[in-house]
């Protein structure tokens, strides 16, 4: 690094799969660091041997007590802190968000060390829309909350993310399908290993193949956004026409059902005169 480090906290994105992607800079930090928080020492451990370093290591979770979480913040007053996750960006499903608050909250010197990120890969390997997306992370494991997790995301125009496990994996794809629809959606796993692999199609088509398959490794889903509305019916405007006109002049329930289905004011505006005029209003 071309300065000293600063004492702090350093947020620090690690391989989630292939070691050559760890950035130069998280590499250095690491190697320097007088404390590295991590959530498995023998996951991390190998890590620091693939590049020839060795810092001391402290096993880390939010579930920390306050009196260890203030320790940890004491040294960072005068030490260099490095909180890694065992794979990708902390935070991201990871531990470290009661950390990174309580030391800004403190005025410490907080940093971050950008790197890979599953979800952000899976989305790119997904072929699915990318300029507007949820990372909902793990759903539920319970079938009954999990759907009513699903149903709060119906409504969404977007692509949504999900970490998931194989033995799982099925039954998630089920209910997806079950609440969203039959969308388009992709299967990504291993990511940036030997036997990266993304399996797209419809949730229908990935709830057949992974229904009895178990996939091994780390699995992200992404379920693209829901498809345009079907165009109503003119059965539908119709319908809608009348009962307007039980509550408004033919104008304005003209004007009201033509912006509800984007649909033509006048046209619907000359039927509403033409049903008064007969009388089948």
């Amino acid at each position: 690094m071309s300065a000293p480090a600063q004492s702090g906290l350093y947020i620090v994105a690690t391989p989630i799969g292939n070691l050559g992607d760890l950035s130069r800079r998280a590499e250095e930090i690491l190697g320097i660091a007088d404390i590295i928080l991590v959530e498995d020492t023998r996951v991390t451990g190998k890590l620091l041997n693939h590049i020839g370093k060795k810092s001391k290591m402290m096993v880390y979770n939010d579930h920390k007590s306050t009196a260890d979480r203030d320790s940890i913040l004491d040294a960072m007053g005068c030490k260099i802190v490095a909180l890694v996750s065992d794979a990708g960006t902390p935070l991201i499903s990871d531990p470290g968000y009661k950390l990174v608050r309580d030391a800004q909250a403190a005025g410490l010197y907080v940093t971050t060390i950008p790197g890979p990120s599953a979800a952000i890969a899976a989305l790119t390997l997904s072929g699915l829309p990318s300029d507007r997306f949820l990372f909902e992370g793990f759903l539920p494991s319970k079938a009954k909350a999990r759907t009513e997790a699903l149903g709060a995301l119906k409504a969404l125009n977007a692509s949504l993310i999900f970490y998931e496990n194989g033995s799982r994996l099925g039954a998630m794809l089920a209910d997806a399908q079950a609440i969203l629809g039959d969308r388009k959606a992709a299967v990504v796993r291993e990511i940036t290993k030997r036997f990266e692999e993304a399996v797209t199609g419809s949730l229908s088509e990935l709830g057949d193949r992974y229904g009895s398959e178990k996939p091994k490794g780390e699995i992200v889903v992404v379920i693209g956004p829901p498809g345009p509305p079907e165009a109503a019916s003119e059965q539908d405007i119709e319908a809608a026409l009348r009962e307007a006109l039980k509550r408004l002049p033919a104008s304005k329930a003209a004007g009201e059902v033509a912006r509800a289905f984007s649909t033509d004011r006048k046209a619907l505006y000359d039927l509403a005169n033409r049903w008064k005029a007969d009388g089948t209003a």
